[in-house]
């Protein structure tokens, strides 16, 4: 799916899984929840793999990132802790629309913060275990 291999169309591709990264996981970044280390590797995943394999790798990588979250809340003994946490950042996009929470956010040198690049290569790997 490269420019070298694909000639004018991979590099297309390239571009298109890119733009896709920015624009599926720069909503997060924004919110304070997403570093930007994790924003430019979903983008060179992007460039790598294309839009369409992206999603799959997104998708893989959530379902990897939700389960290293619950472990570590259960090994560490903070779910109830984090589950309030997850109510009160619902109940803020709920009255305040799509912004940064006050306090949970990756900026927040108190808060809680998980490294998401495992997930994201965990779900990378997982999303070519899937492809025909």
């Amino acid at each position: 799916m490269s420019a070298i291999t694909h000639g004018w169309s991979g590099l297309g591709q390239s571009l298109l899984g890119v733009l896709a990264a920015f624009l599926t996981m720069g909503i997060f970044c924004y919110l304070g929840g997403l570093g930007m280390g994790d924003l430019k590797l979903c983008a060179a995943i992007g460039a790598w793999v294309g839009p369409t394999q992206l999603f799959v790798a997104l998708i893989m990588t959530s379902i990897a990132g939700g389960i290293m979250a619950l472990c570590w809340m259960i090994a560490g003994g903070f779910m109830t802790e984090t589950l309030g946490r997850m109510g009160s950042l619902l109940k803020g996009f709920a009255n305040n629309g799509l912004k940064p929470h006050a306090t949970i956010v990756l900026s927040n040198p108190a808060g809680r913060k998980m490294p998401y690049a495992p997930a994201i290569a965990i779900g990378t790997i997982f999303s070519f275990l899937g492809k025909n």
